[in-house]
């Protein structure tokens, strides 16, 4: 059975309030983390992301094997209940977020994932980095069709502007993974928010991962880049770590998956 050890982020920035959460945990041998970048007037991003937050935990933590289709019924469930907190609510009529949960089965060697919005999920093997999410965002489009680079797209003055979320109106469709993903003692995760992940290119993570003694030891080496960057008005920035075994023996930097 795989050995899992998980740490956690979660700061304000220069904002009045958090509106990120995250939880994480086990039941057995199926481990889940999940994380949430709440947004909505009168504190509502932040009442957003703590029920989906919760709900998506609970489900997780119940269910008796991790499946795609248990994942993605999961996250439904928690935007349909998102949306009816929404009603009769003055000043909560808007309020939504983003989801991206990872669910590990230690047992079986195996890890599946999705999401909502533009909260990221990562994955390193042997120190190289592949972001194995594409976030549900304008730009996130325009860069797939070619109209913008990446370069550009992390400048762009819509790169915030969501094409899904939980709460929304509409239904919404999980980015869950179609089967299941064989996962490798050495391998690790990162899951993070925007106000996280704008900071960082690929080789940036795999960097501070390499100096990396422990997961908790990750994040904070990347907690104090976005310090020292000193963004006017930084966003809050919330990230959890997953290390599978021990990745400091495994690490070998070299050219992107």
């Amino acid at each position: 059975m795989l050995h899992v050890e998980i740490a956690a982020c979660s700061e304000t920035g220069d904002r009045t309030h958090n509106e990120d959460d995250l939880r994480y945990g086990n039941t057995g041998p199926l481990w889940h983390a999940v994380l949430s970048d709440g947004a909505g007037g009168h504190r509502g991003g932040a009442i957003a992301s703590d029920l989906v937050v919760r709900l998506a935990a609970l489900g997780m933590q119940s269910a008796p094997q991790a499946t795609p289709e248990t994942l993605t019924r999961i996250i439904c469930d928690a935007h349909a209940a998102l949306g009816e907190q929404q009603h009769g609510r003055r000043g909560h009529e808007r309020m939504h977020a983003t989801v991206v949960a990872l669910w590990i089965d230690t047992r079986r060697e195996q890890a599946i994932w999705t999401h909502v919005g533009d909260s990221r999920l990562y994955l390193l093997r042997h120190g190289q980095v592949q972001r194995v999410t594409n976030d549900d965002s304008v730009v996130e489009r325009m860069v797939h069709a070619g109209y913008l680079s990446r370069a550009e797209a992390r400048y762009h003055p819509r790169k915030n502007q969501l094409l899904s979320a939980m709460g929304s109106a509409e239904s919404v469709e999980p980015n869950t993974v179609e089967q299941v993903v064989p996962i490798d003692d050495g391998d690790a995760f990162l899951l993070c928010t925007d106000g996280w992940w704008d900071h960082f290119e690929p080789r940036d993570i795999e960097t501070a991962f390499v100096a990396a003694k422990s997961p908790q030891h990750w994040l904070e080496i990347m907690a104090e880049q976005i310090r020292r960057a000193g963004v006017t008005n930084q966003d809050n920035y919330s990230a959890v770590a997953v290390w599978i075994g021990d990745p400091a023996e495994t690490t070998c930097v070299g050219e992107y998956l």
